[in-house]
């Protein structure tokens, strides 16, 4: 895989060109990766969704049979990251949205789905039902966060 690391100094829009709003989508992602490497010290890399399919099925198995979620938008970029015993998957959609899944291996551990909307974006349709907070970001302008908790089985993908 070709991981590309993602720097919160330097916001750039490399990978996310498609996106209508890809200036705020790459704030975005660059304020995920502020959080890697604040918190847990972790460099936030990305890989072009193609590159992750398992990964991203993974995703999309559990959106779907959770919630009954699939999103219309192309997936443009995989982030998967292992930190302190949670495989963390984020998903970067052309749309501006990057749905992460937080997956504690140890049982009973957390396990939930987030959603955060790039600055400027509509809620895509398939979101009506969540509501969002807002949070401020110098990266990424205003972001609308949501998630859910996991309550079923899925078992990890081959690149975990």
């Amino acid at each position: 895989m070709s991981h590309r690391a993602v720097s919160f100094t330097e916001v750039s829009t490399e990978g996310l060109e498609s996106s209508p709003v890809a200036d705020a989508l790459a704030g975005l992602r660059a304020n995920e990766a502020r959080y890697f490497s604040t918190k847990y010290q972790h460099e936030f890399t990305v890989v072009p969704a193609v590159e992750a399919p398992a990964t991203l099925a993974w995703v999309e198995e559990i959106l779907r049979s959770e919630r009954d979620i699939a999103f219309a938008s192309p997936a443009l970029e995989v982030s998967i990251n292992e930190v302190e015993d949670i495989f963390w998957v984020h998903v970067i959609f052309e749309s501006g949205l990057i749905a992460n899944v937080l997956w504690t291996r140890t049982e009973g551990g957390k396990r939930a789905v987030g959603f955060k909307l790039s600055d400027g974006m509509d809620a895509p349709e398939e979101l009506s039902a969540f509501k969002f907070a807002r949070q401020k970001s110098k990266l990424a302008g205003t972001i609308r966060g949501s998630y859910f908790v996991i309550k079923g089985e899925h078992p990890l993908p081959q690149e975990a």
